[in-house]
């Protein structure tokens, strides 16, 4: 008999650089493998594509699903989009980020609404600010939230770069992100968890220090 179906979330960390605006920094990258024994979605491809593929296993991936298109979040997704013959999503606003690293591979479907896999329901909320088109997904079953880098423990996502903005990423986090239950699990595109109710009491500090 075969034993019960393992579904969640895995979590790999991956290294190495970001790129923009003239300056590179070396970054850790969470990267999140969302679904059950069977198939999984791979959510922001960073950096070690070997290593990504060996937390997904013999699963099949259902798509390469890309928060945002900063090059440390995606400039593995042709790999692995490839080597698991899966698509790449991203919301279409990420277009010019998207093109300063890959300017010859185009994704191949925006990232909206609700996708399914393993059992999951997991909603795209798009929230822009950090990038034009950052979206977070929300996985009630799961009670979390991937948030990309929009909101960290701390706080919200830079936005001192090109296609940033400080007043918008606000915006989305005070209408999309702190609406949900304070017991939800923030599970960031870099460094430590935290909660939505542990970052919501802290929104008019955020604001005040502007950044």
């Amino acid at each position: 008999m075969a034993g019960p179906t393992h579904t969640g979330i895995d979590h790999v960390v991956t290294s190495g650089t970001f790129s923009l605006d003239g300056g590179t920094w070396d970054v850790d990258n969470n990267v999140w493998i969302v679904g059950d024994d069977t198939e999984v979605i791979i959510v922001d491809a960073a950096h070690d594509a070997d290593a990504i593929a060996a937390a997904v296993g013999d699963r099949r991936v259902k798509a390469i699903v890309c928060t945002h298109a900063h090059d440390d979040h995606v400039n593995q997704a042709p790999a692995l989009a490839d080597r698991f013959s899966a698509p790449i999503l991203l919301d279409p606003a990420e277009a010019p980020l998207w093109e300063m690293t890959w300017p010859d591979r185009k994704p191949d479907g925006r990232v909206e609404g609700t996708l399914t896999v393993g059992g999951l329901d997991i909603q795209a909320l798009v929230t822009p600010g950090h990038s034009p088109g950052s979206t977070c997904l929300y996985i009630p079953e799961l009670g979390t939230v991937l948030t990309g880098d929009t909101l960290f423990a701390g706080g919200p996502g830079a936005t001192g770069r090109s296609y940033s903005s400080f007043d918008t990423i606000i915006d989305s986090i005070r209408t999309t992100l702190l609406p949900l239950p304070g017991d939800t699990t923030v599970r960031t595109g870099h460094g430590d968890a935290t909660t939505i109710g542990t970052e919501a009491p802290h929104l008019e500090e955020w604001i005040t220090r502007g950044h």
